[in-house]
């Protein structure tokens, strides 16, 4: 697969709790937990799981646009977890984010012009003719009119609010777009046209994606491999191939069982977990999982598996296949 564009190593996100009169600190919540994973050049990496599993959070830490406790992130080969937050600012010009809430993530004081010229202005690239011409053809780009770029984002609908902000995303020429839960606030049939939107632009400019939902439609749709997190951990990774058509894990065997199926006819066998998802702030001994775990071994209560390769490609962190 050549060498990878990005690289996390041992990532750890912890966010404090803090209580009593003097708002001490009493605990912690680890929202991501010790996360080793590579994206390759021109790939596109899914990241699946339950909401408050530290999907999102992964994708901040990366773009350090929150802090991450510990851990690496290699990107083209520099170590950006250890760069000032000026370099770390010019580096963000190959790194960008697509946000889940169209409405939240355009400022509703400025023009549609002034959200995508931003990065330019910020990154220095151009002047301010071809800037204004750079705007004009992402508006293009991304299916929207030239004329829109005088118009405020309330004057836009969901759908056309996210074309928007891919464009920001794309205004400084990235290598790599995270892409953060971006078709969930929208309807079914908006979700396909920016889906395969993004797949062209894709193509088009050569991009990689980090492709982070709780939609395993969706993922399998765009996605060449997934990796699937379970309370701040990552449980399964796997091309898409592999991992819907033989998932290794019990807590991706249950998910893929929630997929509804288009035959109402169609015979198909749910997986119901029992119990509710543990709180992170203090996770299980051992398996994160093993409470809610069909197939809960004695050890699974007191060692925690290590995501290791069961077969070429597909890595699982289970102790059924130790």
């Amino acid at each position: 697969m050549g060498k990878p564009l990005l690289e996390v190593k041992n990532l750890t996100k912890s966010f404090d709790i803090n209580g009593g009169f003097f708002s001490r600190k009493v605990g912690e919540v680890r929202a991501v937990d010790n996360l080793s994973f590579s994206v390759y050049e021109g790939e596109v990496l899914g990241i699946v799981g339950e909401s408050g599993c530290g999907k999102s959070t992964t994708g901040k830490a990366i773009l350090r646009l929150i802090e991450p406790s510990s851990g690496e992130v290699y990107f083209a080969g520099t170590e950006i977890t250890a760069l000032s937050e000026g370099d770390m600012r010019k580096r963000r010009r190959d790194m960008q984010i697509i946000f889940q809430d169209p409405y939240a993530s355009l400022n509703p004081r400025h023009t549609i012009e002034k959200i995508i010229r931003e990065p330019l202005i910020v990154h220095q690239i151009g002047t301010k003719k071809e800037q204004l011409e750079r705007v004009e053809e992402l508006l293009e780009t991304v299916g929207l009119s030239s004329d829109h770029a005088t118009r405020y984002p309330h004057q836009f609908s969901g759908g056309q609010r996210q074309r928007i902000g891919i464009a920001r995303a794309l205004a400084v020429h990235p290598k790599l777009v995270i892409c953060d839960e971006p078709v969930s606030a929208l309807d079914v049939s908006v979700q396909s046209q920016i889906l395969n939107l993004m797949a062209d632009l894709k193509e088009t400019f050569a991009l990689t994606y980090i492709f982070i939902a709780h939609d395993l439609s969706v993922v399998k749709h765009i996605s060449d491999r997934v990796a699937v997190m379970y309370l701040g951990r990552m449980v399964e990774m796997a091309t898409k191939d592999q991992l819907f058509e033989n998932p290794k894990h019990p807590y991706t065997r249950a998910l893929l069982s929630a997929v509804p199926v288009p035959d109402p006819d169609a015979a198909k066998e749910k997986i119901l977990l029992k119990g509710d998802v543990p709180s992170p702030s203090n996770p299980p001994e051992g398996c994160a999982f093993h409470t809610r775990c069909p197939d809960c071994m004695d050890v699974c209560k007191i060692k925690r598996p290590s995501l290791h390769e069961k077969e070429k490609g597909h890595y699982v962190a289970c102790h059924l296949y130790e």
